[in-house]
């Protein structure tokens, strides 16, 4: 068995095609071994800004003898026939033929053996032919040379067990030499494995393995940091990249000018990291220290000095311009900004950020008397059940108000500053800082909401509002934040329904599925209570559509599958989800949960309630008892018709005791149901349902259903069709397994 080391050694490879190139190098070589019929173990690729390096252990010396077989036409077929068989065959003659015989009759058989090669040879066409047709997202050709490459291919080492693999690409020939650091070593050196190859390049100032440059990187940066007092604000990608950019990195720590720290933080972290690819370092107090990480290719023999002084006059002119741009900007009132909004389309159909602006301010001010009550029993440790604005049963709730947005005042007041922050909320985008840096957009307007004075809850709202920007980031911590962030993604998803550009299969190139997730993620997270129906049907009056309701309960829908999604990836059995959504469905017509009710949380507490009462003994019981009398009148029905006893039962037709217990039982559990679901207390739905178990199951084990006496069999028929009209005012059991 032998190891091969494949090394194309060529000018400065971008940092962000590094890993990819790796990936594919692997690929590629061992698909075309495999299809040779050789196989090695542990392929792994390492990447240097100069250099790609495949490592595959466990080759064979050659591939393995393959024996053919090829069919040819039938024993006395024409001589034109045969003669075309021999040649495609390579056989001389019909008499080196075999002949096998099959349902059809006797026919030719030609049995080739073809010869293993040596694993070199193979190697030495696979290597070729994959440099030629490597996947680089951007390639160049160079010199007079047809080869496209990356960047400028300069040398390749190839060895199988210790040896050269002879071959030539575009005029360059491998061999068993690489070379070391750009600058800290001397020529090039030759190596027989990989450990050798490890070491020596090592020894050469280069760091092979991107994963240990980016430990380096990472511990050095700390500990430079921790020396000064000070901690390493950390960043995953950043890392990376920088560790793609050096070959032999050193760490080196520089110092930011007093006159730039009245700049807003993100906007001297983001030119760092952007334009410089420098690491930040924060205080104590979790604020920019006057500090910066910036990593070198090289020791110096000064310490680094030289280096960093002169990133830091790179940087000085960076935060000058930064500096610039923030004056400049606050010369403006945001309020001032929102006509220019008129200049930028948001959609061609939908038009520009200042309609959607107003639209939102309008929105925000619709919803904020739903997120102040909600709020203020948050506040109070309730739970807001609004019912005609009163507050329905009481819970503790795990919803956070940010500290210093604890007092909403008036609703009035509340929704008058959630006007004034959606309508403010996209006014930075006309901003100079926010061109140049867009992913400030939402900050900047915070800090120029702030140098405005329009207080810490409106700036604090228009830096949330894009909240949640994925599934792991955070819902806003506000209640104007909440209010903005909701006013605008339900703006987005409204306006793009009623214009009918909906996500299609794996196609969503406005993301308004992650705009439909943030929503129910700001409702659950927040414990919000809002009638979303009521909301969307009176947002959809802004847009120039025709049967907005249609277009609405169709918007409706789409939140339910993403409620389904929700729910199921909170750990919801997927059967109690559609127990509750289809509830009131019919055959016919499949109508969603999200249309039957109010809001988001009262569809939750219905699931979880669901999943708490089959859990239980008595739970699992009563749907096995409705599972059977549900069977038993799905057979009726087909005799007799549908809704054939759905009528009320009559008493005086019960002939036994069973019969009549149920009766009564069903009358107080359905009587005590719909008072719980109506105060959306559905622990105690659930209870009440727990009561008809013992009478179920008497009657299934004492009353014969199907009488001889039609009309008692009809009449115990509409006995059964009352157990589950009972149980279906909490969920429709139909659709939970078991």
């Amino acid at each position: 068995m032998s190891e091969l080391l494949l090394e194309l050694f060529s000018e400065e490879i971008p940092a962000r095609m590094q890993k990819r190139g790796g990936e594919d190098l692997v690929r590629l070589v061992t698909d075309a071994l495999k299809a040779a019929g050789v196989e090695g173990k542990n392929a792994r690729a390492y990447t240097t800004p100069r250099r790609l390096t495949l490592v595959i252990d466990g080759l064979p010396d050659k591939t393995p003898d393959v024996k053919e077989e090829r069919k040819g036409p039938k024993v006395g077929a024409p001589q034109q026939a045969v003669d075309g068989f021999l040649r495609a065959a390579g056989l001389a003659s019909i008499d080196e033929a075999t002949v096998q015989e099959d349902k059809k009759g006797a026919f030719y058989v030609a049995v080739t053996e073809k010869k293993g090669r040596a694993t070199a040879d193979a190697v030495a066409d696979i290597v070729p032919a994959v440099i030629r047709a490597f996947p680089w997202p951007k390639s160049m050709r160079w010199g007079r040379g047809s080869l496209r490459w990356v960047r400028p291919l300069h040398s390749i080492l190839c060895l199988l067990g210790g040896k050269v693999v002879p071959f030539e690409v575009d005029g360059i020939k491998s061999g068993d030499t690489t070379r070391g650091h750009r600058f800290m070593s001397g020529g090039a050196f030759a190596v027989k494995d990989f450990t050798d190859y490890d070491m020596k390049l090592f020894e050469a100032r280069v760091v092979l393995d991107p994963a240990k440059r980016a430990n380096f990187i990472h511990e050095g940066a700390k500990a430079l940091a921790s020396a000064e007092g000070l901690t390493l604000v950390e960043d995953e990608a950043l890392l990376h990249e920088v560790a793609g950019l050096v070959e032999w990195p050193v760490p080196l720590i520089g110092r930011i000018d007093d006159e730039f720290m009245s700049v807003p933080q993100e906007v001297l972290t983001s030119t760092m990291r952007a334009n410089q690819k420098y690491f930040a370092c924060v205080d104590a107090r979790g604020k920019l220290a006057p500090r910066f990480i910036v990593v070198a290719n090289l020791k110096a023999e000064d310490g680094g000095k030289a280096i960093v002084n002169g990133n830091e006059r790179v940087l000085r002119a960076r935060f000058a311009d930064a500096r610039f741009l923030w004056d400049q900007d606050r010369k403006h009132t945001l309020t001032s900004r929102l006509p220019k909004l008129q200049e930028v389309v948001f959609h061609a159909k939908l038009g520009t950020v200042h309609d959607k602006a107003i639209r939102i301010g309008k929105l925000a001010r619709e919803l904020a008397p739903y997120i102040h009550a909600s709020t203020q029993n948050v506040i109070a440790g309730l739970d807001p059940a609004i019912q005609g604005g009163k507050a329905g049963s009481a819970r503790p709730l795990d919803a956070r108000v940010k500290p210093g947005h604890d007092e909403l005042g008036d609703v009035e007041s509340f929704a008058g500053k959630a006007r004034i922050a959606g309508e403010l909320c996209k006014a930075d985008l006309t901003s100079q800082m926010v061109y140049e840096f867009p992913e400030l957009q939402g900050l900047m307007g915070a800090y120029y909401a702030r140098n405005d004075d329009l207080g810490d809850d409106i700036a604090d709202a228009i830096a949330e509002h894009y909240s949640p920007l994925g599934p792991t980031d955070d819902v806003p911590s506000t209640p104007l934040g909440k209010v903005v962030a909701l006013a605008d993604k339900i703006d987005t998803l409204a306006g793009f329904w009623s214009i009918d550009e909906k996500p299609t299969g794996s196609k969503d190139p406005y993301a308004l599925r992650r705009a439909a997730l943030g929503i129910i993620r700001i409702v659950l997270e927040g414990n919000l209570r809002i009638d979303l129906t009521k909301v969307l049907i009176e947002h959809g009056d802004l847009f120039k559509q025709r049967d907005w309701a249609i277009t609405a309960f169709d918007l409706l829908d789409f939140f339910g599958d993403r409620l389904k999604v929700r729910l199921r990836d909170m750990g919801n059995r997927f059967d109690l989800v559609d127990a509750v959504f289809l509830m009131g469905s019919t055959a016919d017509t499949q109508i969603p949960g999200m249309r039957n009710s109010r809001d988001l949380q009262q569809i939750v507490k219905r699931v979880e309630a669901l999943s708490d009462f089959l859990s239980t003994e008595d739970g699992a019981n009563l749907l096995a008892g409705y599972k059977r009398a549900t069977n038993i009148l799905r057979i009726e029905e087909k005799k007799d018709g549908e809704g054939a006893f759905n009528e009320a039962p009559d008493a005086s037709l019960f002939t036994q005791d069973e019969e009549k217990a149920l009766a009564a039982a069903i009358a107080t559990a359905s009587k005590a149901a719909k008072a719980a679901v109506a105060k959306e207390d559905f622990a105690a739905a659930m209870s009440a349902l727990a009561s008809l178990r013992a009478p179920v199951d008497a009657f299934f084990d004492k009353v014969t259903v199907n009488a001889d006496d039609a009309k008692v069999r009809a009449n115990r028929l509409k006995l059964l069709a009352q157990i589950r009209a009972a149980l279906h005012e909490v969920a429709d059991f139909s659709k939970v397994e078991g």
